[in-house]
């Protein structure tokens, strides 16, 4: 069963995200489960993101979730967001192609 991960924070530092994003992207090469991630921004709320990251599976996320460079990114974040990311964990039920 498929598994996304959803990171809900608040942020006027949006560069540094992106440049956050880009270093754990490039440092976990052939490591990392993550198959697709998306980054949006609240259109409303500038200073307001979510970002969706896919695996194929909850096992396959947790162990991108043990990674070193999994939990550099997580404290930089932290350091970024104005309060605590919120996290959800969504196990894939339907997905469907229209």
């Amino acid at each position: 069963m498929s598994f996304i991960q959803v990171i809900e924070f608040d942020t006027a530092k949006e560069q540094d995200v992106q440049r956050l994003m880009d270093e754990w992207r490039d440092s976990t090469g052939g490591e990392r489960t993550v198959t697709h991630t998306t980054l949006t921004r609240d259109h409303t709320r500038p200073d307001h993101y979510v970002a969706i990251v896919e695996f194929p599976s909850y096992e396959d996320a947790m162990r991108n979730s043990g990674m070193p460079q999994t939990d550099k990114l997580a404290h930089h974040m932290r350091e970024l967001c104005d309060k605590p990311p919120r996290y959800m964990d969504l196990d894939v039920i339907r997905d469907e192609d229209l």
